[in-house]
């Protein structure tokens, strides 16, 4: 009985905040009171994105998750497509930071060209979130994939594919200067530490074009016809890797493993096919739904933009022939 009068007392009190004993007396509901504070501080808001280009999967899913969050509370997303210009993304950079939007969502091509400038927008009280691929200079936040688990755990696929055979693998780079690729020959380096019979016959950068890739992949495979495994850091930059083995009928014989963002076609279809046979998905959905939550925690104030410098590593979803064909391991890209 004493409890029973204890939970009344104090739900009576939380109630008391919100409304007077009359009004709940007459049974009127309760106006719930951080839910117009939080409106006002979202409406009207600008969030600029700078990804290294438009017209891909990771880029396109992203913008198309943080309208869908962003714009019902009020707020705008505008984009600056760079094209994949560094120069062009510099300068879009800076006309965004003149332009005052409350936050700026930037995709590193590498670590240093927009290191100034994510300095610049903070100093000057932009908060700069950075998706996927790090600059040398830290913001507020970053949301994106551990690559160093990625390079350990496609290394490992491709270590344990190789087991009876001859022992040779190669590396498919991105773009040398980009986080991701330097992160994820770490996680690479890693695993070969633990694994002394495997041999490295190729190790190159195809710098995220699948054009290049292919014709790395195409010279390494006439040098080594007994390869037994490939470690793509990108699946649509491995399309071309993948376009290679098949083109050499090692499809099947040479293991490939690589990491995207989980879009249906670029992903589980093409490992239904058997083009790609591991792919760690880091799940661009979810990246966006991260990316939208922080801004909007963010912008409601508190946080001044630089002091916190914090990290959401989104959870890492490997697709293979098991769970290809099932519903919900890949997204699939509107319109596509």
């Amino acid at each position: 009985m004493q409890l029973t009068r204890k939970i009344a007392a104090a739900l009576g009190f939380m109630l008391g905040l919100a409304a007077s004993p009359a009004a709940l007396a007459q049974g009127k509901g309760l106006d719930e009171p951080f839910r117009v504070p939080y409106q006002k501080a979202l409406a009207g808001k600008t969030v600029g994105f700078i990804p290294v280009a438009m017209g891909f999967d990771l880029s396109e899913g992203w913008y198309a998750g943080l309208k869908k969050e962003l714009e019902p509370s009020g707020m705008k997303v505008v984009v600056r497509d760079p094209n994949w210009n560094t120069n062009a993304g510099a300068q879009a950079f800076t006309a965004l930071i003149a332009e005052k939007p409350a936050v700026i969502i930037i995709h590193n091509p590498d670590v240093q060209t927009y290191a100034k400038l994510i300095k610049k927008a903070e100093d000057e009280g932009i908060y700069v979130v950075q998706i996927n691929m790090r600059s040398a200079q830290p913001s507020t936040a970053f949301v994106g994939a551990d690559w160093v688990e990625i390079g350990e755990r496609d290394t490992q696929a491709v270590v344990d594919s190789c087991k009876g055979k001859s022992n040779k693998i190669a590396i498919v780079q991105g773009a040398p200067t980009a986080a991701a690729s330097a992160y994820t020959l770490k996680g690479v380096e890693n695993i070969l530490a633990k694994n002394p019979q495997i041999k490295v016959v190729s190790n190159q950068a195809a710098d995220w074009d699948a054009a290049k890739a292919k014709a790395l992949t195409q010279t390494v495979l006439k040098q080594n016809p007994d390869l037994c495994g490939i470690v793509g850091f990108w699946d649509g930059m491995d399309i071309g890797t993948s376009a290679a083995i098949k083109e050499a009928g090692l499809t099947g014989k040479v293991f490939l493993a690589t990491s995207g963002g989980g879009e249906q076609k670029g992903a589980c279809d093409l490992v239904k096919a058997g083009s790609i046979d591991y792919d760690l998905s880091y799940d661009v959905p979810t990246q966006a739904s991260n990316m939208a939550a922080m801004i909007k925690w963010l912008v409601q104030g508190g946080v001044k933009p630089g002091a916190a410098k914090q990290n959401i590593y989104t959870t890492l979803i490997p697709i293979t022939k098991d769970n290809a064909a099932k519903d919900g391991t890949c997204w699939k890209l509107a319109g596509k």
